[in-house]
């Protein structure tokens, strides 16, 4: 290991192939895992891997040499940030609508990282690579709401070990076309990117073997108020609603996916949805053109303190302008 790298050790707690089981223990991306495999820094049983398909063993030894940060190509911009918690470890970000996570092709600039390492002084945590130093987990460009941002690589691996654990409370409000129904219910499946549309992502068969490729995925959705009523039949605009979304997973596009497979697409969805046509004036009236979705309740171990941690973010003012132009034009108070 190089001086400056960083290491992180664990055990396979299931059978399964080296990618995915390493993906799924570290909260990396399996690309990312492949990469590290091919400059040799993971080992498994304390000898070097060589294939990401090779299968390991529950209870095996292994571990990961993560390269320490390279100088930052992501330039330090001073935009603005609503900053909802932090401290020296990490840092509680209340994201708006439109602002891009991290860099990428066609986003080189004026991104969360971007303004992070103007408002971090570049104490950022490594682990993520030069286009993602403290990036644990993202949510959309268009998707307005909470994440958390590591400063140091202590703060990265203990918060992706609760990500990959599936136990970080995440909780999204939603506004649908058409209501539900059941009005609570858990969804499943396995979703992967679409292979004749790589920007979007799909449900799969689970009964094929082309789930290797794609990864599992549960919603928790509830009504909390349906616009218009419950009646399928009933005259005047089709009815929408306000919807709340508890990820048990946190999948790519993953609230966005699975409320789509329901016919209950998010209102404003450009990629998966199809905004029932008496609502479409509404929408083009405010200029709504986004995926009506919000990141509203984060809540996590903090990863050195061991404290419990719930943080809340109000659904956003564009959000609220729709909601309030539903409830009139489909037969109820305005906010």
């Amino acid at each position: 290991m190089d001086r400056g790298d960083s290491e992180i050790q664990g055990v396979f707690g299931a059978n399964g192939r080296l990618d995915k089981c390493l993906a799924e223990a570290s909260g990396f991306s399996r690309a990312r895992i492949q990469a590290l495999i091919g400059e040799g820094r993971v080992s498994v049983a304390g000898v070097g891997a060589a294939q990401g398909s090779a299968k390991v063993a529950a209870g095996t030894a292994y571990a990961i040499s993560v390269p320490a940060l390279a100088a930052l190509q992501a330039a330090a911009q001073d935009i603005p940030l609503v900053i909802t918690y932090e401290d020296d470890d990490l840092i509680v970000v209340d994201k708006p609508a439109g602002l891009v996570v991290h860099p990428a092709a066609g986003n080189l600039d004026g991104t969360l990282v971007n303004a992070l390492l103007h408002h971090c002084a570049g104490r950022l945590s490594g682990i993520g690579g030069v286009a993602r130093p403290g990036i644990v987990h993202r949510i959309d460009k268009d998707t307005s709401g909470l994440l958390v941002v590591a400063k140091n690589d202590a703060a990265h691996e203990g918060l992706a070990r609760q990500f990959a654990a599936h136990s970080i409370e995440r909780v999204y409000v939603a506004l649908t076309g058409g209501v539900p129904r059941p009005a609570e219910a858990t969804l499943r499946g396995v979703i992967a990117r679409s292979q004749t549309n790589r920007k979007k992502m799909e449900l799969i068969d689970p009964d094929r073997r082309e789930t290797a490729r794609g990864k599992h995925a549960v919603t928790q959705y509830k009504v909390i108020e349906a616009l218009g009523g419950w009646a399928s039949n009933a005259p005047g605009p089709a009815p929408a609603a306000r919807v709340e979304c508890r990820l048990e997973t946190g999948r790519t596009h993953q609230v966005r996916v699975h409320m789509a497979s329901i016919g209950h697409a998010l209102l404003g969805d450009p990629v998966y949805g199809r905004t029932p046509k008496p609502l479409k004036p509404l929408l083009a009236e405010l200029g709504f053109a986004r995926q009506a979705l919000h990141a509203a309740v984060l809540g996590f171990i903090h990863p050195l303190t061991g404290q419990a941690m719930r943080f809340t973010s109000a659904v956003p003012c564009d959000m609220r302008e729709l909601e309030s132009g539903l409830r009139v034009i489909c037969g109820g108070p305005a906010l």
